[in-house]
């Protein structure tokens, strides 16, 4: 396996890095380990200055992409690891995700049970976001959320300047690796209660994570997102014409406006799709 890096981003997990960070030495002896302190106000430098383990640290809080996006630009490794810095990911399990790399993977993601959901409602909400996203991409997404995973870096540097500063960074990865024809494999994992409050607000994130699938679909797969939308407008309008013909004989300025509008979705989705093989015509470059 080549050089190995593996990046915490962390915010106030001194408690959980306590633990782990001996345990990751353990598992990975020849690893550069990376935590990302994300503005942490409790003991998390100290902890890894005794620990040995390179810090770095922001004076305020960017958010969990951010810490990433920072770690990756910093970390030497030619794989890198990514893994929460709240206990939850077990570091015996590293060397499954490598040997997914190991068979021809370009990204082997941490692929967490049922069990292992965060309660119910994120359990739920999870299901969607794998669902979803498997239709968009055309692949099998098993866990689009997950935060632990191994990648090469040179194709996960590609990508940084589409990730959010904020959570859902592995939503932003996982559908840019598919639309690139970069291998991803899911390994199935175990993930622990985490140590101490999550910093995810359900409701709000929630909703960050639907937009950032939506913007990713725009981006790299644009008609996935325009043709349903089209239709749907196209369906209404002739439903209404119907209806409105079954009760009044006539033609109403409701079903022209919606067939108009699915043609305007149509082709502004054929317009997007054309930047988007341009943009990649150049990355291609």
């Amino acid at each position: 396996m080549n050089s190995l890096s593996i990046i915490l981003p962390a915010k106030n997990e001194a408690a959980a890095l306590t633990g782990l960070l001996p345990r990751l030495r353990t598992a990975q002896p020849a690893a550069e380990i990376v935590v990302v302190d994300d503005g942490s106000t409790d003991d998390t430098r100290r902890i890894c200055a005794e620990a040995g383990v390179v810090c770095l640290s922001s004076p305020y809080s960017m958010g969990n992409g951010a810490a990433i996006k920072r770690g990756a630009r910093a970390a030497q490794g030619e794989v890198l690891v990514f893994m929460d810095g709240d206990g939850q990911h077990d570091p015996a399990d590293v060397a499954r995700l490598l040997a997914s790399l190991g068979e021809g993977y370009d990204m082997a993601v941490g692929a967490r049970d049922w069990g292992s959901q965060a309660g119910v409602g994120r359990g739920i909400a999870n299901t969607l976001y794998n669902w979803l996203a498997s239709r968009m991409t055309g692949h099998q997404v098993d866990d689009l959320t997950s935060g632990f995973r191994a990648v090469r870096a040179n194709k996960f540097r590609e990508f940084l300047h589409l990730l959010p500063n904020g959570f859902s960074y592995p939503t932003t990865t996982t559908m840019a690796f598919f639309r690139s024809a970069y291998p991803i494999a899911y390994v199935p994992i175990k993930a622990a209660r985490r140590v101490g409050k999550s910093h995810i607000r359900p409701l709000r994130d929630g909703v960050r994570f639907l937009l950032i699938i939506f913007k990713i679909a725009t981006l790299y797969s644009p008609l996935k997102l325009f043709v349903p939308t089209s239709a749907l407008f196209f369906l209404l309008g002739c439903i209404n014409y119907a209806w409105t013909f079954w009760h009044e004989g006539r033609l109403t300025n409701g079903s022209a406006l919606m067939w108009s509008a699915a043609v305007i979705v149509f082709l502004i989705g054929l317009v997007s799709e054309q930047i988007t093989a341009l943009l990649y015509t150049r990355l291609e470059r």
